[in-house]
């Protein structure tokens, strides 16, 4: 298959309204929660991206039957009899672990090969592991494969969690769902994404509560109970933050529609720090700008602080502002590799540890980059739009798992974008 490029051209302003699909980082795990349904579940508001395409593979090499219609998924997980999942699907996609806790939840055991994904750090998942072996999970690694067992059965537990980790949070509440018994997690992940996947699994049959707060207790309850139901997926905030970017770097209004504002609390009042105007509807968020991008600080940390995934967004921001900002990296320890592309382009970062630099600078010039992650994917195209000339972005198969119909979105806003093969630029 020939490999697709994204071109993006200068653009003068970006203006208009996007709809935001489904979270990315909320369907994932809704897809591997069918798994204890043991029947048909219906998630609508579902993206219609690379990663979702994969989990719906692995769960069909589970057994399961899976069809989409638009942006429904429909997850028959009655015939469901294998709890091991296929290395070759799940090495390319890290969230493919969220299967670990259903399966051990429905079967007792699972067979898992070791995840993949973006390389942006270690994201061991020790904490997984920590989490289920007090509800009495045993793990062994054989040949690439992580081995779950439960010789003793589920059972309940406290469990402390030395980081607020989402996965980790994740696959240990649904294991714990038909544990015997109570489980209290502490220091939980709080994302908007957690509250989501227990809002579905409570329509399961579960009994979770303080799902969103770093204390969630759940009562576990027979799987024979656990039965499937209808969910819609929360919109997807990292999606919404990456539009709202394009508006503050070229002035906007844009609007992003369907998402929770409460989402983005944080990243809304960084885009006010470097100058932007924002406003919030029930469930919409338009930021606009009039006047000089300001230099302004930024530490990344889990919800309700900072989003990780909006940092390469952020630094492009600080790379056009007036003056000097600093933006700390407390999460991922790779996740600056975007800062050699954008330097390509003239940006002035400079880097220590998990600390970056971003000097302003008049402006950025087109150049060719290179994608190397989701996010920084996507904040070099929205660079490729404010700089001069035009910046061909490769590697975009990083974008297409998480953005559905990124540059269409774009272009609906008056980008000057396209796709194109590499072969088609040759004979230019």
């Amino acid at each position: 298959m020939a490999e697709e490029v994204i071109i993006a051209r200068e653009t003068h302003e970006l203006k208009g309204t996007v709809q935001v699909a489904g979270a990315k980082n909320s369907a994932l795990k809704l897809i591997a929660a069918a798994i204890l349904g043991q029947g048909e579940t219906t998630l609508e508001n579902i993206p219609k991206i690379s990663d979702i395409d994969i989990m719906s593979e692995v769960l069909e090499r589970l057994g399961a039957h899976v069809q989409r219609d638009e942006h429904s998924l429909h997850i028959d997980t009655s015939s469901v009899e294998s709890f091991e999942t296929p290395y070759e699907l799940v090495t390319k996609m890290r969230a493919s672990i969220s299967v670990l806790g259903p399966l051990v939840g429905r079967f007792g055991q699972a067979r898992v090969a070791m995840p993949g994904g973006c390389q942006i750090g270690a994201r061991n998942i020790d904490m997984h592991l920590v989490g289920m072996q007090v509800l009495g999970v045993e793990f062994a690694v054989d040949h690439g494969n992580l081995v779950a067992t439960t010789p003793n059965g589920l059972h309940g537990g406290n469990i402390l969690l030395d980081f607020p980790s989402v996965g980790a949070t994740e696959n240990t509440m649904m294991a714990a769902c038909v544990a015997e018994g109570t489980t209290v997690i502490d220091n939980a992940a709080r994302e908007p994404e957690i509250e989501d996947l227990a809002n579905m699994l409570n329509a399961m049959g579960a009994h979770i509560t303080g799902a969103g707060t770093s204390t969630i207790t759940i009562e576990g309850v027979p799987l024979a109970s656990m039965h499937p139901c209808t969910h819609r997926c929360v919109g997807d905030r990292i999606e919404a933050g990456t539009f709202l970017v394009g508006g503050a770097l070229l002035g906007g209004p844009v609007t992003v529609q369907g998402i929770n504002p409460s989402f983005l609390r944080m990243a809304l009042t960084k885009l006010e720090a470097f100058g932007c105007t924002v406003e919030m509807g029930d469930d919409s968020i338009t930021v606009s700008r009039t006047q000089p991008l300001r230099a302004a600080d930024i530490q990344t940390l889990p919800h309700p602080g900072f989003p990780t995934d909006l940092q390469a967004q952020f630094m492009l921001l600080a790379s056009l502002a007036q003056g000097s900002s600093i933006i700390t990296e407390n999460v991922f320890e790779n996740r600056f590799m975007f800062a050699a592309e954008i330097c390509r382009m003239g940006a002035d970062v400079q880097i220590d540890e998990h600390h970056a630099v971003v000097t302003g600078v008049d402006h950025l010039q087109g150049a060719p980059v290179e994608s190397t992650d989701l996010r920084a994917g996507a904040a070099l195209v929205l660079a490729g739009l404010a700089a001069e000339g035009e910046t061909i972005v490769r590697h975009i198969e990083h974008i297409d798992r998480g953005y559905e119909d990124y540059v269409g979105k774009l272009r609906s806003l008056g980008a000057n974008i396209e796709r194109a093969t590499i072969e088609s630029l040759s004979a230019r």
